[in-house]
């Protein structure tokens, strides 16, 4: 191999380390209803005057037929 094939090879790899390294959650997903609480909480503790409306808990979720092959 030519030095000139080695660095391409080296910086592909590095490439796709980065990649791979910036993949994933790094913490869990707020659902709306958590997001909303927390705005509500957080207007509350800072005395704002628009206070985001009391948020309705989200409904039960049905299963659907097909959850279990996913």
């Amino acid at each position: 191999m030519t030095r000139q094939r080695q660095i391409v090879g080296l910086f592909a790899l590095v490439l796709i380390g980065l990649a791979v390294a910036g993949c994933g959650r790094k913490a869990p997903l707020d659902t709306p209803f958590q997001a909303a609480t927390e705005a509500r909480k957080q207007a509350i503790e800072n005395d704002d005057e628009n206070v985001p409306p009391e948020p309705k808990p989200p409904v039960a979720d049905k299963p659907f037929i097909l959850d279990p092959l996913i």
